[in-house]
């Protein structure tokens, strides 16, 4: 065993002399007289490895770079992402700036690119909502845009286009080759998208964002090359200048110590680099068209929509199927949830739950919904879904007078022989519930449940005493007592375009 230790000794002590003889031929052939690992880099099989690496300096350099001049928030902490107040309709310039070394990209040299500005939503949850946020805008400022481009201010733009169906975006081409500025204005406030509007809320930050396109073989600009975006806030004229004085005036309240956690203001803002805006609309985010359930129209895209196919919100007409009633079953199939959220006017909701049977949509808690619908139609679905509904302000009930008998014996016959005609046929009285106590309402009302044209509807008369007729007003239905019974007729208008109606 000892002779076997001393052999290893001896095998071990030869290979270190060996290494340091080598490492001394290196330093000699090197001509240096010590180690010097610069040198040993240097060698040509290091160089080679390092040369197939590609520099981080590489992979970061944007080709573009797109600077919008407004001042950032002095308000925002050293690692957060910047923000910027922007005033509802001012406009604002965007430099478009080729930022490419010297042999970059030589296929877009002297041609033009494609840039689509939009303004996005910041927050995820409004992400996945957009489309039923946007349209919901657009039925409360019908005709406007979210997003414009100032072209009289704009420099070295061309082709400019706005797609009708997408409020929020704005294209254009220009060349990188020379000066281009896009001024652009934003006209939705950031407290228009907020769950609750009573005053003084903290509105959502959007986003401003471009992406940038080259032109394909096919002569489309489709290939992508490059996208950058910001976070801003939107208020109303001149409400970003105090805002932003606000915040230059709590900074300075502050100590030194405390500033040094917080970035600068700068006087323009940079745009950093992003994902490209999704064309899909794979999270409903885009305006653009998706497979959706046969029976979704065009008419039925809008949100806050009021639908006036109901006399009340506990009623829901006759004769329609258990989905567009008033509680939706666990049974129910996909189609008939469709037709549920479709007749309870949720049609903005129907591509997100368009996988949903009646027990899926029932087992979403209130919490659930209002992270997905947010707050007021969140609710107002959990509501539905548990069948609460709000009392009317006022319910009566109305039967239409037969024609072969006058006013006063109807409502005779009706309370004496126990709600039944002369001829044995009883008389079905129809219940309208008014949520508003106007003379309108009535006539609304009445129109939809009796199939009467409502713009034929001149006026409505109630029958007096000695058989005269008095208007009916607001302060009149104000008055009626609640579950009164009526018969009602019509008579046509003295000019004979139209009709009266006579309550009796």
């Amino acid at each position: 065993m000892a002779w076997v230790l001393k052999m290893d000794e001896v095998i071990e002590s030869g290979l270190v002399h060996d290494f340091d003889a080598s490492l001394s031929g290196i330093g000699q052939e090197l001509g240096a007289g010590a180690y010097s690992m610069s040198d040993v880099l240097a060698l040509p099989i290091f160089k080679q490895e390092d040369s197939s690496l590609p520099l981080d300096g590489e992979t970061k350099h944007p080709p573009f770079q797109y600077v919008m001049c407004a001042a950032t928030s002095p308000a925002v902490k050293l690692h957060d992402e910047t923000l910027t107040y922007l005033n509802q309709g001012q406009s604002y310039e965007i430099r478009m700036l080729d930022n490419r070394k010297m042999g970059d990209m030589p296929e877009i040299s002297g041609k033009l690119v494609k840039s689509i500005i939009r303004v996005v939503f910041h927050d995820r949850r409004l992400q996945y909502t957009e489309h039923q946020q946007l349209e919901g805008w657009k039925w409360n400022r019908p005709g406007d845009r979210l997003l414009d481009l100032d072209i009289p201010m704009s420099v070295g733009i061309i082709d400019t286009r706005t797609n009708p169906s997408q409020l929020n975006a704005v294209e254009f081409l220009w060349d990188p080759a020379k000066r281009t500025s896009a001024f652009i204005q934003v006209h939705c406030i950031s407290t228009e998208f907020t769950p609750r509007k009573h005053g003084g809320e903290k509105g959502v930050p959007f986003r401003i964002q471009v992406d940038t396109f080259k032109q394909n073989e096919n002569g489309e600009y489709t290939d992508h090359l490059h996208s950058a975006s910001c976070q801003i806030k939107v208020f109303k004229p001149k409400g970003a200048d105090r805002k932003q004085k606000t915040d230059r005036e709590k900074m300075e309240k502050r100590t030194a110590h405390e500033k040094e956690k917080y970035q600068p203001s700068y006087d323009t803002t940079i745009l950093t680099e992003c994902s490209p805006w999704p064309d899909a609309p794979t999270a409903y985010v885009n305006n653009s068209p998706s497979p959706a359930p046969a029976f979704t129209s065009p008419q039925q895209s809008t949100c806050s929509v009021p639908d006036s196919n109901s006399s009340s919100p506990n009623h829901q007409g006759d004769g329609v199927s258990q989905a567009s009633g008033e509680q939706i079953q666990p049974s129910a199939t996909i189609q008939e949830t469709q037709q549920w959220l479709l007749k309870n006017r949720f049609s903005s909701y129907t591509r997100l739950f368009s996988n949903f049977s009646g027990a899926d949509l029932l087992k979403l808690t209130k919490e659930d919904l209002v992270q997905i619908c947010g707050a007021a139609d969140g609710i107002r679905l959990y509501n539905s879904l548990k069948s609460r509904s709000v009392r009317p302000r006022l319910t009566i009930y109305v039967c239409r007078e037969q024609p072969n008998s006058t006013a006063l014996q109807g409502q005779q016959q009706a309370v004496g022989s126990g709600g039944e005609s002369g001829s044995g046929t009883p008389y079905v009285y129809h219940a309208i519930y008014l949520e508003e106590m106007i003379a309108s309402e009535v006539a609304r009302k009445l129109a939809l449940v009796f199939n009467i044209p409502f713009h034929q509807i001149n006026q409505v008369y109630r029958q007096g005493p000695t058989g005269i007729h008095i208007l009916v007003s607001d302060q009149m239905v104000q008055n009626f007592q609640d579950e009164s019974c009526f018969l009602f007729s019509t008579v046509k208008a003295e000019n004979g375009d139209g009709i009266h109606i006579i309550l009796k």
